[in-house]
């Protein structure tokens, strides 16, 4: 054998993906379907204005998971991790959830238009960054010699 070619999986190994896979999408297909009627029924019994007691704590906390986030992904990139596609997958997840929160919460006041530009010349343009990334050293990771059959 060649160092390109590598042996191919156990049939075991294959089925015990394949299941693996199959009670993934399960649980998130159950999860998807649940969400609808409680995201519906939040969207009836929420009231439009809340007051909140931990404003800062909240805000600086998710900032401070951000700049963990941000700072785990610049460090597996460094070491040429492959840690680095979670890391850099669940930056851009909370970049895009910064942004959401940031103008959402801010519509009505004057802070709207610092929040919009904020989420549109930054949040946005660098989880779009890091996601394309990811993406892109996806295309180029090496899978395993699999039989090309569906996979169920």
């Amino acid at each position: 054998m060649s160092e390109t070619e590598t042996e191919a999986p156990s049939p075991l190994l294959l089925e015990r993906i394949r299941r693996q896979r199959r009670h993934t999408l399960e649980l998130l297909t159950v999860c998807a379907v649940g969400l609808v009627p409680w995201t519906i029924l939040l969207a009836f019994t929420l009231p439009s204005g809340y007051t909140v007691r931990q404003w800062r704590t909240t805000w600086v906390g998710f900032d401070v998971l951000l700049l963990v986030a941000m700072a785990a992904t610049a460090l597996l990139g460094w070491r040429r991790h492959r840690g680095v596609v979670v890391a850099a997958v669940s930056t851009g997840a909370l970049l895009v959830c910064d942004a959401w929160f940031d103008v959402s919460l801010a519509l009505g006041t004057p802070d709207v238009w610092w929040s919009a530009a904020l989420a549109v010349c930054v949040e946005l343009p660098l989880a779009g960054f890091l996601i394309h990334r990811v993406l892109g050293m996806l295309k180029l990771a090496q899978w395993p010699n699999a039989p090309r059959e569906r996979v169920r």
